[in-house]
């Protein structure tokens, strides 16, 4: 699927540590990028990349499977593009690794969707905080809602009346982009396209990387060098809040040739390592 766009002249987009803290239920993170018309730069930049690894000829099973995925959530996201203005799209995003990988596709896909000449400054998306969220994911959300250009609004909330306040403040939005995966809590029977359940707000819930396995979401962050929260170099798979959430047991050091040293201190190896879908939430208490 072709990704490039007629050149952008703007610079390329980075990360800025001076982002302003952000706010909660309702407010949103505001970008100390003002005077940025477009995210049309950072989108045209990550087409560029996406592209670059849809054309290569990759040399093991594994990235040719995550090439292919590529392909497939690419088209689920086009097809959600096509259906809905952009206004009436937004993205769930939280710093996680999967919803992460759903958001470089998401911005990769717009220069070459029917709203590419009217890009906005930032994207539309909501981040439900934890109960109690880690300090780095707090970080690592800030960070990236400056590199991405993200118009995030932050709720401390549950997640249904969260997404019911959401929806109230943001009436025309009817359709969010989720990053859960077939092996996620209530995922396994999940398609591209739901609709919520009875009871939820009314909204469709469209799942490009859902049949995504957890190490394709990591061949896609590592080959494309997307920098990712730095508590997936510390052993943890799955991100959840601080009361809930540990390192994976699955990557605790073990023997000599990791360094002996690193068992008896309890040191895990990164998120990468894992292989096992079923073995991502072992860190998890649910």
């Amino acid at each position: 699927m072709p990704l490039r766009a007629p050149e952008a002249t703007d610079d390329k987009i980075g990360g800025n540590e001076n982002a302003p803290k952000p706010l909660t239920n309702g407010t949103t993170t505001t970008s100390p990028r003002q005077n940025v018309e477009s995210i049309l730069p950072i989108c045209q930049e990550l087409a560029d990349k996406v592209n670059e690894f849809l054309e290569e000829k990759v040399d093991t099973p594994l990235l040719r499977r995550t090439q292919e995925q590529t392909r497939v959530a690419l088209g689920v996201i086009s097809t959600a593009l096509e259906a809905y203005s952009l206004d009436e799209v937004s993205l769930s995003y939280n710093g996680g690794k999967d919803c992460l990988v759903l958001l470089v596709l998401l911005l990769a896909a717009l220069p070459t969707s029917p709203h590419a000449s009217s890009l906005p400054a930032r994207l539309q998306s909501v981040y439900i905080i934890s109960p109690h969220p880690f300090s780095e994911v707090s970080s690592f959300v800030e960070t990236t809602t400056d590199t991405y250009q993200l118009d995030l609004a932050h709720y401390s909330l549950p997640m249904k009346e969260a997404f019911r306040v959401y929806l109230e403040e943001h009436k025309r939005v009817k359709a969010i982009l989720v990053g859960t995966r077939r092996t996620d809590p209530h995922g396994e029977c999940l398609t591209h396209f739901d609709k919520t359940d009875h009871g939820w707000p009314d909204f469709m819930r469209v799942h490009p990387v859902i049949d995504w396995h957890y190490a394709e979401i990591w061949a896609f962050i590592r080959h494309l060098q997307i920098p990712y929260c730095v508590l997936y170099d510390q052993g943890y798979t799955s991100l959840g809040g601080t009361t809930d959430t540990h390192p994976n047991p699955a990557l605790k050091s073990q023997n000599e040739s990791e360094g002996g040293a690193d068992a008896k201190q309890g040191k895990f190896r990164p998120a990468y390592e894992l292989i096992e879908d079923k073995a991502e939430r072992l860190g998890r208490d649910w």
